[in-house]
């Protein structure tokens, strides 16, 4: 390999024989056209022929390489990944392109690539990293390359779950796609590529540059002084309106990919669409942009600070930006800092890096040489593993990764303490074992309140400890959450801890907001929240905020660290001035909250924490004058249907609750969690989550009558019966598509219901006309004021069964368009969903569901205290079976969770060699907002039962790969756990 920096470059030793590559480049962004460029450009060097099939524009290419064995053939294969602006990916509309792009043309692609491939007489094929290129080669009987960091498999798995789940046999086509190709040449940076099991490392693969940092800024008249940052966002033109006082004084910023239309200040330079970005960054000081492979590549191999800006669902960037922090090469700016101009203090702090990647930078040169091996025949792979079990470990995978994604999206040395608190105070002593530090949670006094023998509160009272001994200055030691947590806390003040359990639901979910009762399980994972209240003087800060601050003066900051970020597409840390809470003297509206939270999707997380303060402004009038320092760390998984955000949501209102001494009783608190939840967050959810966290009790099932939160009892649950949750690894959201529409429907068809006792009351009267020959009838048998009643029906669980059939269901419609039921009944008066005009709607079935779903609650708890026989169970089994299956006619069902409930049925009436034995599971269904996520179990309360559960656990991943979380045992609610009141023991 050449030695990094030496400037010698050779093409590869030049064969007896003109080779003929194919080289496809996916249609995401430049970063693949530009380093697919300098292995083209030594191709070609050693005498090649490469034909190169892309959606870039040519001069990406023709600018580097004019040579007739280059031929360019300009066509859209696959889509990437699809853009809402320069820093959001929308998940669903990548998948919906992808599949019209690549899956419904699919036969006609291949058809077309391999006769192509025979008429150019390709002897290899190389992918960057389009999959159809690896099956249309082994069509063809050509072997086949690919090269890259990341692989679409990986990166559209996330999109699935979160975003498309009918989407997913893309995934699995693009890792048999993948799984044709010979090996990968993987570059650094890269991320998981599960359908690649031969692996060949190269170098980093960079431009080249062309003129030296002189003679650029002597071209574009910029003095050696000058202090410049290349302004760097990708082939996406972002649009915004840069301002003259974002830059620092005497600074100049050129501008990649403005429009022609755009109007800069005179302390920025327009860049021509063409620019060679490589020189030019060569000539600047420092970068500002989002990370790419082209970028992040280029700054590490010339040096250059990047200040980069976090791009949202795009999850090759984890991976990215751990190497350019790595190389001390890298700082994060948050978007909000971006969009407001607050860019001084990162560009300045860039000036104080000293990048330092020593590693080769010759990776075209070396891919070229290999590539030029491989297609005269040279085997760089043996024992090659078959396509067929290369298929399989990448499916597996895939599961795994959609369970984990293990991405490291962490904090850099950015959010560590500022300089001014660095050395102020040594840290408490720690007890040390064999020279590290070992923590404990009795390292702190309780002041008020009592762990109750919970474990996981001891746990988060441990990890708070270990904070302790982090050392800010060196977070390559620990965690990178920690690194901003460990600065979150003054230790000689007093710190506040909550605690608040997810839920399995057991009877009632969806019905909630129709007016059910429903019976809810707190269970045994809960989120804590720890929180110091401080004065703006003295409260500790990050860096940016401290810079923020200089700016502002000392205003109440609120600051949050979320443990648990590197499972999922978010920021770890989320900081605001409270003033951004005023209007004037007033505090804004929800709506303009959720517009605030919505500007950043990688931190719209922070709406579920700060979101309670706002509400605690609007609704009880408290004003916030101090500080917030808030550490939020939840063991409640995100997305299996079991209430991770309630639980946030009634920690942190609970926690800021006892540090501000509000007197709000559980009840209450849950009903201010829901507007958090429905207004802020903006996803129409009822109210039993935040109940069941707030007021539930262990080993209890919260029976609750949701007109709007009435507890009626809680219900010892009989020692012979027992519950369990099984995941399904399909992500739920009660924010999706699915469940909103469901709920409209649900409204629709109450709003339907009470027109039509109207008009049956009208009708009552001999002189108007008559919908139906029973209308009569009907009047005479139920009366005016049965009528009456249900022509003002509030909640759709106090209509009978028997008086939705007897008046109402024939004249329901399985579906209808939002045009349509506008037009005929006006709006649903549902306040926190919106009917789409051009949507149509199922009716039937989401307005039947909640009538009889109530009805089968009430029976399930009074069978609670029936007498303890199999019958007993067998009943409340069967409740539980058709709930599961009234939500798949709702629409909310799911293939994972039809598959629990069928495996747990399979197993109840299996045949048995004892005629003494009965079965010890009895019935499923799926739980919450389905679409996913859960599903209850009910069993009795034995070794049996657990070895069955544990049976099908091992089934389901036989069947899927993925291992389904089981959740069993109960803990309190919040309102029972109340506060702990916490002070660091003095050495």
């Amino acid at each position: 390999m050449v030695a990094r920096g030496s400037g010698a470059e050779e093409a590869p030793p030049p064969t007896q024989q003109r080779l003929v590559f194919a080289y496809y480049i996916t249609g995401h962004g430049f970063g693949h056209a530009t380093r697919a460029l300098e292995v083209v450009r030594h191709l070609i060097g050693a005498g090649h022929e490469v034909h190169v099939v892309t959606a870039a524009p040519e001069f990406v290419f023709t600018t580097e390489i004019d040579s007739p064995s280059l031929h360019i053939r300009r066509v859209l294969l696959d889509c990437g990944a699809v853009q809402a602006d320069a820093l959001t990916v929308d998940r669903l509309a990548s998948l919906e392109k992808y599949h019209q792009t690549a899956v419904v043309p699919r036969e006609a692609i291949l058809r077309t690539e391999v006769e192509w491939l025979h008429s150019i007489k390709a002897d290899l094929v190389v992918s960057d990293v389009v999959p159809v290129a690896c099956r249309a080669a082994a069509d063809a009987g050509i072997r086949s390359v690919c090269v890259t960091n990341f692989s679409w498999d990986f990166i559209y798995a996330e999109y699935v779950v979160a975003a498309g789940n009918h989407h997913r046999s893309i995934v699995w086509q693009i890792a048999e796609d993948y799984s044709h190709c010979e090996f990968l040449l993987r570059l650094p940076g890269y991320c998981p590529m599960p359908a690649f099991r031969d692996v060949i490392d190269v170098p980093l693969v960079v431009r080249r540059l062309h003129k030296s940092r002189s003679e650029v800024r002597k071209e574009l008249g910029i003095a050696e002084d000058v202090k410049v940052v290349i302004f760097n966002f990708g082939g996406q033109p972002a649009g915004w309106k840069l301002k003259k006082e974002w830059l620092p004084d005497g600074w100049l910023c050129l501008v990649c990919g403005a429009s022609d239309t755009q109007e800069l200040p005179p302390n920025y330079v327009k860049l021509a669409k063409d620019a060679y970005t490589p020189d030019l960054m060569a000539a600047s000081d420092c970068m500002l942009g989002k990370i790419g492979y082209g970028t992040v590549s280029e700054a590490l191999a010339y040096k250059l600070p990047f200040v980069f800006v976090r791009r949202d669902y795009f999850n090759e960037e984890p991976f990215l930006r751990n190497m350019l922090e790595h190389y001390q090469c890298g700082i994060e700016m948050i978007r909000r800092d971006l969009l407001t101009g607050h860019w001084k203090p990162y560009l300045l702090r860039a000036l104080t890096l000293k990048p330092c990647y020593d590693r080769p930078i010759n990776g075209g040169e070396v891919a070229a040489h290999i590539l030029q091996d491989t297609a005269v025949g040279k085997k760089y792979i043996s024992g090659k593993l078959s396509g067929a079990r290369r298929l399989r470990d990448a499916i597996v995978l895939g599961y795994q990764l959609q369970r984990a994604p293990g991405r490291d999206v962490g904090i850099p040395e950015w959010y560590s303490l500022s300089e001014k608190e660095i050395g102020v105070r040594p840290a408490p002593a720690s007890r040390r074992i064999n020279g590290s530090a070992e923590s404990s949670f009795e390292d702190f006094e309780i002041l008020h309140g009592d762990m109750q023998g919970l474990t996981d509160t001891m746990a988060f009272l441990t990890s708070l400890s270990g904070l302790v001994g982090n050392d800010p200055r060196i977070p390559e030691k620990q965690s990178r959450e920690r690194t901003a947590a460990s600065v979150l806390f003054d230790l000689e003040e007093d710190i506040y801890v909550a605690r608040a359990p997810g839920r399995l639901d057991v009877m009632g979910g969806i019905a909630d907001y129709s007016g059910s009762l429903v019976l809810q399980m707190p269970i045994r994972e809960a989120c804590h929240v720890a929180i110091q209240r401080s004065d703006p003087v003295k409260q500790k800060l990050w860096k940016h905020t401290q810079a923020r601050q200089l700016a502002n003066g000392a205003v109440p900051i609120l600051q949050i660290v979320s443990f648990g970020s590197e499972l999922s597409n978010r920021a770890p840390t989320f900081d605001m001035d409270l003033s951004d809470f005023m209007d004037g003297d007033k505090p804004i509206s929800y709506e303009k909250a959720k517009e605030y939270f919505s500007q950043d999707p990688s931190q719209k997380w922070a709406a579920y924490v700060a979101g309670t303060v706002l509400v605690l402004m609007t609704e009880l009038g408290v004003q916030f004058t101090d500080s917030m320092s808030i550490l939020v760390s939840s063991s409640v998984p995100e997305g299996k249907g079991v209430s991770s955000s309630a639980s946030v949501e009634v920690a942190t209102m609970s926690a800021i609750a006892a540090v501000y001494g509000l007197n709000i009783a559980p009840r209450d608190l849950a009903i201010l969690c829901q507007k958090v939840e429905n207004h802020i967050v903006g996803a129409p959810c009822g109210v039993m989550d935040q109940m069941t966290s707030a007021c539930g009790e262990a080993n209890k099932l919260l029976a609750m009558v949701c007109q709007p939160a009435e507890v009626k009892e809680l219900v010892s649950i009989p020692t012979h019966i027992r519950f369990w949750g099984l995941d399904s690894g399909i992500r739920h959201s009660v924010g999706g598509t699915d469940y909103g529409s469901v709920r409209v429907g649900t409204y629709m068809g109450r709003k339907m219901i009470k027109c039509a006792a109207s008009d049956l009351i009208s009708q009552s009267f001999p002189s108007a006309p008559t919908q139906s020959c029973d209308a009569s009838e009907e009047y005479e048998k139920y009366g005016v004021d049965l009528l009456k009643s249900e022509a003002s029906l509030q909640y759709l669980c106090n209509l009978p069964p028997h008086r939705y059939e007897a008046a109402y269901a024939r004249d329901i419609p399985e579906f209808i368009t939002g045009d349509e039921f506008k037009e005929k009944y006006g709006d649903h008066n549902d306040a926190v969903t919106v009917i789409d005009p051009k949507r149509s709607y199922s009716v039937k079935a989401p307005t039947r569901h909640p009538i009889y779903e109530n009805f089968r609650v009430e029976a399930f708890k009074a069978l609670l205290t029936a007498a303890k026989t199999d019958e007993q169970l067998s009943a409340l089994g069967e409740l539980m079976y058709q709930c599961h299956y009234s939500y798949n006619a709702c629409g909310l069902g799911s293939d994972g969770t039809d598959r629990l409930v069928n495996l747990v049925q399979e197993i109840q009436h299996r045949k048995t060699t004892s005629q003494h034995e009965g079965p010890s599971l009895f019935g499923a269904k799926i739980t919450g907002g389905g679409s996913g996520g859960s599903v209850c179990v009910i069993g009795k309360n034995s070794l049996k039962s657990s070895e069955e559960i544990f049976e099908i656990q091992k089934r389901y991943k036989a069947a899927t790969g993925y291992l389904p979380i089981v959740f069993e045992g109960s803990s309190p609610g919040a309102g029972k756990f109340g506060y702990l009141k916490i002070r660091w023991r003095s050495a």
